[in-house]
């Protein structure tokens, strides 16, 4: 049995580095008293995988950790123990536990909603992009600079009080970070964006984005 976990990420840790938060989710599971299953060998470590990396910076109400049990647990018993294991700033939103044959988390993601703040961008400037069929952006890899044409990986985008709310591709194939994005529309790099991602997605068997959570 797995335990799939959305927590939320709040501003005070959102300098925390994914690294320092998977040392953090070790030794907290540790805390919990339930069955977590470990890794064979000489240095065993629990089972667990996350959904998406969070960039450093961002906040977020929709992180996923994957856990795996050693045996089966109620849902409400594991729930209550991470809530008691787990700091204000890193809350236990939802609960789901599955299968050990079902999909794994990472991929299944296939976007991400985010809400972006102070990102300069109004209307017309918004508008304007999203008639347009091609936008080439420069990404960085890991192997260089690539250009892409980032207008596919937008799947929608509207303004609400100021703030840009985008849902983006995410997948270990083709991905756009809100930063780019911003960047690109407004023409200009803003280094003081808000960025909170509010939900990860996936394609249901309709192909609709639908939240992971619900997909489960």
């Amino acid at each position: 049995m797995r335990a799939v976990v959305r927590f939320g990420k709040q501003a005070r840790l959102r300098f925390i580095s994914h690294l320092d938060l998977q040392r953090f989710f070790q030794r907290a599971l540790n805390r919990t008293g339930l069955p977590i299953a470990y890794s064979q060998g000489f240095n065993p470590h629990p089972l667990m995988a996350f959904g998406s990396a969070l960039a450093l910076g961002w906040t977020s109400e929709y992180e996923l950790i994957d856990i795996k049990l050693a045996f089966p647990m109620g849902r409400k018993r594991v729930e209550d123990a991470l809530i008691d294991a787990m700091p204000a700033d890193l809350p236990i939103l939802e609960v789901k536990l599955v299968d050990d044959r079902h999909q794994s988390l990472m991929p299944m993601v296939r976007a991400s909603e985010y809400t972006i703040e102070n990102s300069g961008i109004d209307q017309e400037m918004l508008d304007d992009f999203l008639v347009k069929a091609e936008v080439p952006a420069i990404r960085k890899t890991k192997s260089g600079e690539k250009e892409i044409n980032i207008r596919p990986l937008v799947y929608s985008s509207s303004i609400d009080n100021g703030k840009l709310i985008c849902v983006l591709g995410l997948s270990e194939t083709d991905t756009l970070k809100p930063d780019l994005l911003v960047n690109t529309i407004a023409d200009t790099p803003k280094v003081e964006l808000s960025i909170h991602r509010t939900k990860l997605l996936g394609f249901d068997e309709n192909g609709e984005l639908k939240p992971l959570m619900q997909l489960l």
